[in-house]
């Protein structure tokens, strides 16, 4: 499959109700939420809901979850020092740097996305040490949301100890605890594809695709006591296939053509037929439209 010969920019619509798409940990794991109340999904966890996808597609990725490894590693070091392909060019006379991630990239299709650091101590043998970077084509903003987003903090008990007191007849601390949920809210994701650095990776057309099929279907899978299956929703994905390596608008412009907003007689927005959305037209560049999985 050829590599990338054209820009590509996208914007996935997407709702959540009754869960919580994004827990922060410096702050009780609530729901991310800016200053002005809007909510966030941080760009970080996008990633890893894409890279999930793209495992399930039976594609290898090199930052897998551990919880859903598929090969025995416990880290991203084991699982490169696996690789003889990747470890011909990490150390000894066959030393390159640029081969050791052209040789990453043509394993992994993360690495060839969304880029890597592979920075390694090389222990007592210093000069053994690995420090390369990759930059990845496929760039991912921080989601947020359109309306500010109601939070709503509910305190939990459970009905067990975790383990066993010095009186097993009192309840320890550890059975209270608080989950938080988003009551309701849309969110828009915006994204791209970079020829230049598409060319530096191998990142193909197919590759491309397996993009988009993954933000069809980003929520798959993903399921869990904060996001129950179905309080996830991809709406809409929109696609702009630029008819150039460079494109014939700035990414920017492109994510600027899409306006979401609540619809004029509607002062909160309950469910996503609330808001209206409409793409202001670029001369040359039409999107394509997919509705979610």
């Amino acid at each position: 499959m050829s590599v990338l010969d054209h820009k590509i920019d996208f914007a996935v619509i997407l709702s959540v109700r009754n869960a919580n798409p994004n827990g922060d940990p410096l702050n009780g794991n609530r729901p991310r939420q800016t200053y002005e109340g809007l909510g966030e999904i941080s760009d970080v966890c996008l990633k890893r809901k894409i890279r999930n996808r793209l495992q399930d597609m039976g594609e290898a990725i090199l930052v897998q979850s551990d919880e859903r490894r598929d090969d025995g590693y416990r880290s991203i070091k084991e699982r490169v020092d696996a690789n003889a392909d990747v470890q011909e060019y990490a150390k000894g006379k066959k030393q390159n740097n640029e081969l050791y991630a052209q040789a990453a990239c043509k394993t992994w299709v993360d690495v060839r996305s969304f880029g890597q650091v592979f920075a390694f101590s090389g222990g007592a043998d210093a000069s053994s040490g690995v420090s390369v970077g990759v930059r990845g084509p496929v760039s991912i903003h921080t989601a947020l949301s359109v309306e500010p987003i109601a939070i709503t903090s509910t305190q939990i008990t459970k009905s067990v100890n975790s383990v066993t007191g010095k009186d097993p007849n009192k309840k320890g601390s550890d059975t209270m605890g608080m989950k938080h949920r988003v009551d309701f809210g849309v969110y828009v994701v915006y994204g791209s594809i970079n020829t230049q650095l598409a060319e530096k990776t191998g990142f193909t057309k197919d590759d491309a695709e397996k993009i988009k099929q993954a933000l069809i279907s980003l929520f798959e899978n993903d399921t869990s006591s904060a996001r129950p299956d179905g309080s996830m929703e991809v709406h809409n994905l929109f696609w702009w296939k630029h008819q150039s390596k460079l494109g014939q608008y700035s990414s920017a412009k492109v994510h600027r053509s899409l306006k979401i907003k609540l619809k004029d007689d509607v002062v909160e927005g309950k469910s996503i037929d609330d808001y209206t959305w409409t793409i202001e037209p670029l001369e040359g560049l039409e999107p394509q439209r997919y509705v979610g999985l």
